[in-house]
């Protein structure tokens, strides 16, 4: 989950770096380094963030150099353990995001011949191996260096003597080439490079690439060359710019209306043709990690209502030991970066099993739109605050669009239905941003409840899901201990820990489950808990229940957790921010999981 970059050209690297660094931070930033080389390696990293490093970083001239923001695994953040890591010479420097899974064994057989490590990480191992294997050539010494590892990598390494050269290399872990124009660039992922850059050329595992400013020579491990062009991105740079907000979290919410919209648009149900699926799946298996669990959880009472099809959902980092079965799904795979190591995996093992797959990803080019059978494209633009947001959304989009088109193919909605559907998919822009005029109003809110040290989530049925969702931004950004609990199952357990210090937040919007969540919310009440409820616009009973309400406007059941989402999201945001939590960047949490 780390951050790297290589720059080499004809500008000064550490201006190139240091840019690219600070549009990668939200992939780790427990510690940072950079290397540029003049003829000498010159190398200055520490614990911290970006900034930090800017601030103790001197005068440094060449125009070739690697750069690294970390996220601690193998040893704690501290200045030895930050990348990148040296040889024994000085001279070559490597930078690396993944897990070396042999590093013990590497480090005991370095050891004996004489290499001394200076940090804890499985890092460091790569770059004695470098220069066991360097003999004039840091392309040949990488090719062997790559078969004695085993694990997840991406690596990106330069020699002093070799002016000009970056070498990367690729296995799991996600690596780009930026194509320019006297220069190129390696990054983890695009926005890093995309100031200077939109010609891509995604890696593929089992690859290596060797960087000139004249030259891009990607070869296998074997030393076969592989002739691939450049893609051109259509990614706005706008998207990693805060534009005015605070927090790129709070501007990432302001924009779900418009990647609602587009995500919409994409989905192609505008038209009879639209609603065609080429599957018919018997059953459903939804695999995903964290936030896009909870988006397929959501998804589960979709399929299920819409196209009748029994449905499960699965964490990614479970399904793979799973047990495989004479059932036969279509696998759906969910990720917003399509890098995301468990859930990849899980892909894997499924196709294994002879199962259809289809992904659900926002990043074009990523390896999960290469590792799936077919994939559905989510538009919600980039996306820089570790806490998902308007990917999350548009995974909702997602989810409805396909449920809607499943249900169209297997003939339990007929298309009349699903246009009246799509006709009121096409609101949730609007609807969502009356939601966001209440900001204002959920900030008061988020006065009262501030001081909490734990709080509860509750929904019911497809907003149970929401509720999960809830209180996991609750807790990765404000650091309040929170959880999500269906509204039945209080009185089985939880109930226990419900006091007047413990708010609740309870979805109880016009559906099936609105008399039962009214009795649960007196359940908490009668307990002394002061209670948030979300209900659905005209709803005056609910009122008599609660301490506040927040209103969303009166949708069908099945778009409510889109709207219900936002409210936790800015509720989320607002007690984060009273806080003075570092929102964008929460405490052991990086934005994209390359690692298992």
């Amino acid at each position: 989950m780390c951050g790297i970059i290589g720059y080499t050209g004809n500008r000064q690297a550490k201006e190139v770096i240091l840019s690219g660094l600070k549009r990668l931070e939200y992939r780790g930033y427990d510690s940072a380094g950079i290397a540029i080389a003049n003829g000498a390696m010159t190398l200055l990293k520490d614990k911290g963030g970006i900034d930090h490093l800017i601030s103790i970083l001197p005068e440094i001239r060449g125009k070739y150099g690697i750069g690294h923001t970390r996220w601690a695994t193998h040893g704690p953040p501290i200045k030895n353990n930050s990348h990148p890591m040296l040889d024994c010479k000085g001279e070559i420097a490597l930078v690396h995001n993944g897990i070396i899974e042999n590093n013990v064994a590497l480090r005991e057989e370095l050891m004996k011949r004489g290499h001394v490590f200076r940090s804890e990480t499985d890092t460091e191992v790569a770059v004695h191996l470098l220069e066991e294997f360097f003999e004039g050539n840091l392309e040949d010494a990488m090719r062997k260096t790559v078969t004695r590892l085993e694990g997840s990598y991406a690596l990106v390494a330069m020699h002093s003597k070799e002016n000009g050269k970056i070498v990367g290399a690729r296995n799991i872990s996600p690596l780009v080439v930026g194509v320019g124009k006297r220069e190129n660039f390696l990054a983890s992922d695009v926005p890093a490079i995309l100031e200077y850059t939109d010609r891509m050329i995604y890696l593929l595992d089992g690859e290596i690439v060797t960087l000139t400013k004249e030259q891009v020579k990607i070869t296998d491990f074997e030393g076969k060359e592989i002739k691939r062009s450049w893609q051109k991105v259509e990614m706005s740079l706008e998207g990693a710019e805060k534009g005015g907000y605070d927090h790129f979290m709070l501007k990432e919410i302001f924009e779900q209306p418009r990647a609602i919209q587009d995500t919409i648009m994409g989905a192609n149900l505008n038209a009879e043709s639209g609603y065609t699926l080429g599957l018919r799946p018997e059953t459903i298996k939804i695999i995903a990690c964290g936030t896009s669990y909870h988006a397929g959880y959501v998804g589960k009472y979709m399929f299920e209502e819409l196209a009748h099809i029994p449905t499960t959902v699965e964490l990614a980092s479970e399904y793979r030991f799973s047990s495989d079965t004479t059932s036969k799904p279509l696998v759906i795979g969910i990720s917003q970066s399509g890098e995301t190591t468990d859930t990849l995996s899980a892909i894997k093992t499924a196709q294994k099993r002879g199962l259809d797959t289809l992904g659900i990803v926002n990043i074009v080019g990523s390896t999960m739109t290469r590792e799936a059978d077919s994939i559905f494209y989510t538009r919600a633009g980039l996306e820089v605050g570790v806490a998902a947001t308007k990917t999350y959304i548009t995974q909702l989009i997602a989810m409805l669009s396909l449920a809607i088109k499943t249900g169209v193919a297997t003939q339990s909605l007929g298309i009349d239905d699903a246009r009246r559907l799509t006709n009121e998919m096409k609101k949730l822009p609007k609807n969502v941003r009356s939601v966001l005029d209440q900001s204002d109003k959920i900030f008061e809110i988020a006065q009262e409840i501030a001081g909490a040290r734990s709080m509860f989530f509750l929904g019911r049925n497809i907003n149970f899901p929401v509720a999960l969702e809830g209180a996991l931004k609750m807790k990765e950004i404000s650091y309040i201990h929170a959880e999500g609990y269906p509204g039945g199952e209080l009185k089985h357990g939880p109930l226990a820990l419900v006091t007047d210090e413990t708010p609740v937040v309870a979805i109880a919007v016009k559906d099936q489950t609105h008399g039962k969540m009214l009795g649960n919310i007196g359940e908490v009440s009668a307990r002394g808990a002061m209670v948030i409820g979300i209900g659905t616009e005209g709803d005056r009973e609910l009122e008599k229940y609660v301490d506040h309400v927040i209103y969303i406007p009166d949708v069908p059941p099945l778009f409510t957790p889109v709207l219900t989402s936002v409210v936790m999201q800015l509720l989320a945001y607002h007690v984060a921010n009273i806080l003075g939590c570092e929102i964008d960047k929460p405490r052991h949490l990086a934005k994209s999981v390359t690692v298992e």
